[in-house]
């Protein structure tokens, strides 16, 4: 590109604390692409701090207006709306070269489908595209994904068969976790810096990155910690904040239920959840992203998720939501890989019994690090976002 014509205008669009985390990586990567073919660009985008570290230009933070549910989500309405209100005026104003969506569901269709109707011209790549493939209540948001996206940049090799057999244009990269994994501590490093003693069993706790868990899960999950310390006194629990806003919730629970715990914050939480799950013996965690990372870095885990009743009731009776797994580290290959426990489930008693037979069952914990390096072999080969970056400016006009 010559040096005097403007910069290429990228748009990222995505949400939450794991799509900021996928956004940032992905954003590293197209700079990094773009220096090497010698393209100028400019990336803006709604995300989180970890996009804006990495370079682009935030339009709106939307790390802290998500949430999972029906009722959980209808305080996040309007403050999305008009985030997203924002945003299209923006992006009418000062059309994008290119536009990637990174899961976010419901406001990446919006966002999409305003696009595809008011700048037909722009191509749209949808990027970690939403899990329709396990959880799909029927056709039409599938058909909405299709029909605006120029391209899919699919993460799993079964997301890529689903949407390529709904004819999308598909290409799987493999998922950029693995990309992140060359940054994290080996155990032995990771426990030094953490000052975790030889003989201690250090537990990672994984309670929220949405204000709803800390009022449905993170409880359930503290007073399950509360009796494995009972039970296992050489047991330290690890916490890495997910969010800052949660600090003094997360701090209160830890007195409240007595925990040998530490909570570990730093002013940037790009490497602090490697480093705690580097060092854990066993991680308790809600379900998300993460559980890839315990699963990459081979640490055993229980895999725990709850949302308010009323949402469940609706969700099976209404919706009839089922799903086989909730867990990424069991969907790669639609396998038990990690006990999940679900709603009624997940009670004290049933993580406690989990975690126990996880610590003390060597048989049983080295069948479940089998199966993690089985699982890697299907996420694909390093260098992942950079393909993704490579097919993106590929697509870029000349």
């Amino acid at each position: 590109m010559l040096q005097n014509q403007p910069p290429i205008q990228i748009f990222i669009s995505t949400g939450e604390v794991s799509g900021d985390l996928q956004g940032s990586m992905l954003v590293e990567a197209l700079f990094r692409q773009a220096k090497q073919a010698n393209i100028a660009l400019e990336i803006r985008g709604l995300g989180g701090e970890k996009m804006a570290e990495a370079g682009a230009i935030l339009l709106g933070n939307t790390t802290e207006i998500g949430s999972v549910g029906i009722l959980e989500s209808l305080p996040y309405i309007l403050p999305t709306y008009l985030m997203q209100k924002q945003v299209k005026q923006y992006l009418k104003n000062h059309p994008p070269d290119l536009v990637i969506l990174i899961d976010y569901m419901g406001p990446n269709i919006g966002i999409g489908n305003f696009i595809k109707h008011n700048l037909p011209t722009i191509p749209i790549f949808y990027y970690i595209a939403p899990q329709e493939w396990v959880w799909s209540l029927g056709s039409r948001s599938t058909a909405q994904i299709v029909k605006l996206t120029h391209r899919i940049l699919a993460i799993f090799p079964e997301e890529a068969r689903y949407f390529q057999s709904k004819g999308a244009k598909v290409t799987w990269v493999g998922h950029p976790l693995l990309d992140r994994m060359k940054i994290a501590p080996s155990r032995e490093q990771a426990r030094r810096k953490l000052g975790i003693q030889p003989d201690e069993i250090a537990i990672a706790l994984l309670p929220a990155s949405r204000w709803q868990e800390i009022k449905y899960l993170m409880p359930i999950l503290f007073k399950a910690a509360q009796q494995i310390q009972a039970k296992m006194p050489t047991v330290k629990f690890w916490i890495p904040l997910s969010l800052p806003k949660y600090k003094i919730a997360i701090e209160t629970a830890i007195k409240k239920y007595q925990l040998n715990a530490v909570l570990v914050s730093t002013p940037s939480d790009h490497y602090q959840t490697l480093e705690v799950l580097s060092a854990a013996d066993l991680a308790i965690a809600k379900s998300g992203t993460v559980n890839l990372e315990i699963a990459l870095l081979n640490v055993p885990q229980v895999v725990v998720y709850r949302l308010s009743d009323l949402t469940a009731w609706l969700a099976r009776h209404l919706l009839n939501f089922s799903v086989p797994f909730i867990s990424p580290t069991n969907l790669v290959q639609m396998q038990a890989i990690v006990p999940e426990l679900v709603q009624e489930k997940v009670t004290p008693e049933n993580i406690v019994h989990e975690a126990i037979e996880l610590l003390t069952n060597q048989p049983k914990r080295q069948e479940m690090l089998n199966h993690y390096q089985q699982m890697k072999q299907a996420l694909g080969e390093e260098g992942v976002c950079d393909r993704a970056a490579l097919e993106i400016l590929k697509s870029l006009p000349k």
